[in-house]
């Protein structure tokens, strides 16, 4: 018995060639998916990870900004020109007032002279 041209086709090796290279090209798209959407969950972890890094860091800064400014509201609270008159006054301290030097009609680029020591 002869077969038929369709059998044949069917039969030969180009066929099963043939219909293996769908099922090649199937398991290569899903293999890539895979492979795909775990790299997709790896960066999602990762952003996660990189935006809980990023939060506690900023909370560090204000916290530390927020420090900065009550050190700098007590340096201005001590130094206000009040609270050091209050504390010279108090305090007792016997300072000397401050000596003017005045030039004597010199340029005014010029150093001033020193002024002799007061005895």
């Amino acid at each position: 018995m002869a077969r038929s041209p369709v059998f044949h086709s069917v039969l030969s090796p180009k066929s099963s060639v043939l219909l293996f290279a769908p099922m090649l090209k199937l398991l290569l798209c899903l293999t890539s998916f895979v492979l795909i959407a775990a790299a997709i969950l790896q960066l999602r972890e990762q952003k996660r990870e990189l935006g809980y890094q990023i939060s506690k860091y900023h909370n560090q800064i204000e916290s530390r900004q927020a420090k900065l400014w009550n050190q700098q509201l007590q340096i201005a609270i001590c130094t206000a020109p009040n609270a050091i008159t209050k504390t010279v006054t108090t305090q007792d301290l016997k300072l000397a007032p401050p000596k003017v030097q005045q030039s004597k009609g010199g340029v005014w680029a010029e150093p001033a002279q020193p002024a002799p020591p007061a005895e």
